[in-house]
């Protein structure tokens, strides 16, 4: 996931981006509820490039590939490391033909280290980084992010570092290897979790919806459901005591400061939570909203797509595919004033661009027929 959303991510701002696919195609094409080579999780990842299906265990087919390589801006691979090595297409490999090449790598634990060779996905990435130790409650069994989080996270920071490398080589003239990893994007993005190790030197543990640096800052119950409360600073917090007429809160040692809400944490939740039991979830949002204090309702995926909000700032798209029909997909959160982003594009077919493709780079009708005819491409 973590290559094809890095790629997608520059198709949307403008790239032209083609996707090279193997003869079995990418193997999100056969998820639940594929028809044929396309579904619905393929295109979540893949909008907007141009697709080609090229052999990368052929000779003809390799050759192809380092020939599309040569007038290539960025190439991004999501292989493990030493793979694309083997097949002699690796960054030392291309960069003579094309010193201008920002080839980006997207592994499990990088090109480096001594755990480089081993495979990763998300579910092994988020165990290693830690993020499943700290994710769930408190004494629960381990729990993983809801969302693949090291997956989505190794590719926006591989953007990252390719829009900087193409800063860098429009200084510069030259390219550069970007190498990212999913256990390193779990690690970068457990800031506080870390903040807490260091400062502490003990390990951190799951706090439910609580937040380690800061509270009250969580999910309480309410007569119907729960409500999300933020007072994660004196100001709001004294609102809040003020709103739930506790204002003996406001002076009381354990909480008139926001570290020392930290320490008694818990022991706070249960008094907030005693108050908010009492009435619905609408009411107190409505009356926390009144007095200025961040909050909201936790919504599912139907709702919370379908809010006022996210409709407003075009969220979901809709997509016409020709196997799949009328597919409902995300938008895109960056929104720019001067270059707008473009996610309504479908993805591509398996081997729809190859013909196109080829033939921009040079290859001749009948050259394109014979390297189909040996099976180097589709």
């Amino acid at each position: 996931m973590a290559g094809p959303y890095c790629a997608m991510l520059l198709a949307d701002m403008g790239a032209r981006v083609i996707k090279v696919e193997p003869p079995a195609g990418d193997s999100t094409r056969s998820m639940a509820g594929a028809r044929g080579n396309d579904s619905a999780a393929y295109n979540a990842v893949n909008r907007g490039k141009l697709g080609v299906v090229v052999d990368l265990s052929h000779d003809k087919g390799r050759a192809v590939f380092k020939r599309l390589a040569r007038s290539a801006d960025i190439l991004i691979e999501n292989y493990r490391p030493g793979v694309m090595r083997r097949l002699g297409l690796d960054y030392e490999s291309l960069r003579p033909d094309n010193p201008r090449l920002i080839y980006a790598s997207i592994s499990g634990h990088g090109q480096t280290g001594p755990w480089a060779a081993k495979g990763g996905f998300d579910l092994i990435a988020q165990g290693l980084s830690g993020i499943m130790s700290v994710t769930g409650q408190p004494g629960g069994e381990p729990v993983k992010a809801g969302i693949p989080v090291t997956d989505l996270g190794a590719g926006l920071f591989a953007a990252i570092g390719i829009l900087a490398a193409l800063h860098h080589r429009h200084a510069s003239g030259t390219g550069q290897h970007v190498d990212t990893a999913l256990v390193d994007a779990g690690l970068a993005l457990s800031v506080w979790e870390a903040t807490d190790y260091f400062t502490t030197g003990e390990s951190p543990t799951p706090l439910g919806s609580a937040h380690r640096m800061t509270a009250p800052y969580q999910a309480f119950r309410c007569a119907d459901g729960h409500v999300t409360i933020g007072a994660a600073n004196d100001r709001n917090f004294t609102k809040l005591a003020r709103l739930l007429g506790r204002h003996e809160w406001i002076v009381d040692p354990r909480f008139s400061a926001d570290h020392q809400r930290v320490v008694h944490r818990s022991e706070l939740a249960r008094l907030i939570e005693a108050e908010t039991i009492k009435q619905p979830r609408d009411h107190w949002i409505a009356e926390l909203e009144k007095a200025g204090i961040p909050c909201g309702p936790i919504l599912n995926y139907a709702d919370a797509l379908a809010t006022p909000q996210a409709v407003a700032r075009q969220m979901t798209v809709d997509v016409e595919h020709p196997t799949l029909g009328g597919l409902r997909t995300l938008g895109t959160p960056i929104k720019m004033s001067e270059t707008p982003l473009e996610p309504r594009r479908r993805a591509p077919m398996l081997g729809e661009h190859t013909d196109h493709v080829l033939a921009e780079a040079g290859y001749a009708t009948d050259e394109i027929e014979q390297l189909r005819y040996a099976g180097a491409v589709m």
